[in-house]
């Protein structure tokens, strides 16, 4: 009796087991949380998606969190809040007083419509494929004209509203991740800064992850060349472009992006664009007092190997007369 009872026991923790794992296994990565998530739609980043790539020091969820509270902030400033219909209410108002069929057909259309829409939110996180690495689609949105606006907002008023995310920059653009199909999407891409008689000063910047096939120099050296194509007066300025062509590679997708001042708003990194001149200086004079320190220590240990004792210095001069007695003899 007891070994009989061994097995079945056996076989509802292994059930119990498998049915943990199978639900473990259906719960989306990074996708959903809270603020402004929510609903359907694609769980991780695909080719055709716009949004925000926002870089983060380890914590993704708390990351997420940020996201939605910052971007549902500025979202509603610029765009207005976002309007949904609760559902459960639409139908208790009108549910006795629709008793006929087209009533009740128009009812059920409304019903799929709403759902659809509260699937469909303006911000949705889904899976990046990355580390430390958080992204936002968007709907209805302008991802550059939004992140400008908060960068802007940000740099002037010097206020700090996160804590965890580093850096934000809007994706306008997604192609696959090999030379030929960004070349060809990016001579679409590029014409609203850069064809003729649209021209600027420009530079790329360029970030692969988990992406071993693509070359650095390659991608930089191609895209310029079609920037120049689309107009021979772009430039290129390393130091403060008017757009930088944002490139960043994750797995087999390029993310593209056009962005404005880049250097002003410190590589729209939120840490830093939140720093007032005093603190921007006091680190600057940290910087330059720990090279000079540096360079005085290698100043020191030169001098030190130069220094000769008096009696190598004498040694010296004793062996040269040998050689400089031969050298008048020849």
């Amino acid at each position: 009796m007891a070994a009989s009872e061994q097995p079945a026991a056996a076989m509802k923790r292994r059930h119990k087991a498998q049915y943990v794992s199978g639900q473990q296994a259906k719960r989306p990565r990074g996708g959903g949380g809270g603020g402004g998530g929510g609903g359907g739609g694609p769980r991780q980043l695909e080719l055709g998606m716009q949004g925000i790539l926002i870089t983060c020091n380890m914590n993704e969820r708390k990351c997420v969190g940020e996201a939605y509270s910052l971007l549902n902030e500025y979202g509603d400033l610029l765009y207005g809040p976002e309007k949904f219909t609760n559902q459960d209410d639409r139908l208790s108002g009108s549910e006795e007083e629709e008793d006929d069929v087209e009533a009740a057909l128009k009812k059920e259309v409304d019903q799929i419509r709403t759902s659809n829409e509260q699937k469909l939110r303006r911000f949705q996180s889904v899976e990046s494929g990355a580390n430390n690495v958080v992204f936002i689609r968007t709907l209805g949105v302008e991802p550059e004209k939004l992140v400008h606006h908060i960068l802007m907002d940000l740099h002037t008023t010097k206020k700090k509203k996160t804590r965890v995310i580093l850096r934000m920059l809007p994706i306008s653009g997604t192609c696959k991740a090999f030379m030929e199909d960004m070349k060809k999407y990016s001579e679409t891409f590029f014409e609203p800064w850069f064809k003729a008689p649209n021209k600027g000063t420009f530079q790329i910047v360029y970030k692969a992850r988990n992406n071993s096939h693509m070359s650095r120099e390659e991608v930089i050296k191609e895209l310029a060349g079609i920037v120049g194509s689309l107009n021979p007066e772009n430039k290129v300025d390393l130091n403060n472009p008017q757009y930088t062509i944002v490139v960043e590679i994750i797995k087999n997708v390029c993310c593209l992006s056009v962005v404005k001042d880049y250097v002003l708003f410190r590589k729209y990194n939120l840490q830093e664009v939140v720093k007032s001149n005093k603190e921007e200086l006091g680190q600057q004079n940290l910087l330059s007092a720990s090279q000079g320190e540096k360079l005085e220590e290698i100043k020191l240990a030169e001098e030190d190997t130069k220094e000769v004792k008096p009696e190598d210095k004498n040694q010296g001069e004793e062996e040269a007369k040998p050689n400089e007695s031969n050298n008048q003899q020849a």
